[in-house]
């Protein structure tokens, strides 16, 4: 590795904390949601530091921000690092934006050292990986990568009814580059807390993803008849007292299973307190290493439904609503982070991850790979969430030697 190429930890942890004021919370955290004026704050000080840096903006049409470094050789495509600047209401402040910084800091030693790669290094900062105003998630890498038609994210709304496009246009980051070039990426790297308590529980310093697991969601409908809260209970169609079962053997078939299940949203019809619920909806999220496993599961959970929805009366619909398939991450992105860990000592193992992030839907058009570094407790999208300067470093350090061993430095 070159000898002068210094990554500052001390200056990435500054950064964190300067980018940290903007949308600060009372309790700590960050309220940064995508395609508000402070996401339009966050990007215009990105924009000024990484082009002291060297590097130029690319904006494209959904507002993924792409700042270049050129490197010597014409024909390289570019080596990205990445993330996302957005946060969720009460969010943390090191969730996405960590990633982000550690390319703008790579970025930076390059420049200090003066150094010339073969490959251009491309910063980007993908537009709502969140979610949480917009919905799905990682449009903008979703966008990019062709998993999401790009009018369709134009088009979506807010809670407000205010447009993604509109908003984009509104704060001034809408651009004209196509964002299908981003799929014209030698290599994706992306550095993200781990938002689960693995690493730290082990004493780890990073972990070096190989793959993402298979995720299967689904809507459930259960439905009833409304009756008066001073009924019998005898004979009653209670669509919440169904729901309850189903989302007890929900569990049970997750245990068994070594899956990952989760209900996150819940409504009920009527929604009041002296009627029995005739309709309850609610949404449900598993998640598995083993596509064969989560599909077996799947078929468990229909099976489930329409056992209790006998027994009581009632009719539970268990819909698809969203699949995605495990997703390897590039097996010599994996090799060189793993030679970066080993060469400097840091103590890592490798994992998979069991969230989505943008570098997942990357994978499926780029080589991609990620870093973890722990979090405390594991807390994440919390104003409670933290982590070390010290873990920040070393995901900084083990993924800028990979960067640059990728991207090649240029030879006299």
């Amino acid at each position: 590795m070159t000898s002068n190429f210094r990554p500052s930890g001390a200056r990435l942890w500054d950064s964190l904390m300067e980018f940290s004021r903007i949308g600060a919370t009372a309790k700590g955290g960050n309220n940064r949601q995508t395609l508000t004026d402070l996401d339009a704050e966050a990007r215009a000080l990105l924009q000024r530091q990484a082009e002291a840096a060297g590097a130029t903006l690319t904006l494209d049409r959904v507002g993924n921000m792409v700042l270049t470094r050129p490197g010597r050789d014409p024909g390289r495509k570019p080596v990205a690092i990445g993330s996302h600047l957005d946060t969720q209401p009460t969010g943390g402040k090191f969730d996405g934006v960590l990633g982000v910084l550690t390319g703008l800091e790579i970025l930076r030693a390059l420049d200090e050292a003066g150094i010339e790669t073969e490959a251009p290094i491309a910063l980007v900062n993908w537009t709502n990986e969140e979610g949480a105003r917009f919905s799905p998630p990682m449009m903008g890498s979703g966008a990019a990568m062709g998993i999401f038609p790009e009018a369709e994210v134009l088009a979506k709304t807010d809670s407000a009814g205010a447009t993604f496009g509109g908003e984009l246009s509104r704060i001034g980051w809408a651009g004209t580059a196509d964002p299908a070039a981003l799929q014209d990426l030698e290599a994706y790297f992306e550095v993200h807390i781990e938002q689960g308590p693995v690493l730290e529980k082990l004493g780890l310093d990073v972990g070096i993803i190989t793959h993402a697991l298979a995720q299967h969601w689904f809507e459930v409908t259960v439905t009833g008849d409304e009756a008066h809260g001073g009924s019998a209970m005898a004979g009653r169609r209670d669509a919440m007292m169904g729901a309850s079962e189903m989302m007890l053997a929900i569990e049970r078939a997750a245990l068994a299973a070594g899956a990952r299940a989760t209900v996150g949203r819940l409504t009920v019809h009527p929604d009041s307190r002296n009627v029995v619920p005739g309709r309850i909806w609610f949404s449900l999220d598993t998640r598995h290493d083993d596509e064969h496993k989560l599909a077996a599961l799947a078929e468990t959970l229909r099976a489930e439904a329409a056992a209790i929805g006998t027994r009581r009366g009632i009719a539970i619909a268990v819909e698809d609503f969203w699949i995605s398939p495990a997703t390897p991450f590039d097996s010599a992105l994996v090799t060189r982070l793993r030679e970066a860990a080993v060469a400097r000592g840091t103590r890592f193992q490798e994992m998979p991850t069991a969230i989505g992030h943008d570098a997942v839907y990357c994978a499926r058009r780029v080589p991609s790979v990620m870093v973890f570094v722990p979090c405390h407790g594991g807390i994440s999208h919390n104003e409670a969430e933290s982590i070390t300067p010290e873990w920040a470093e070393a995901g900084l350090l083990v993924m800028a030697d990979a960067v640059l061993a990728t991207a090649g430095v240029a030879r006299a």
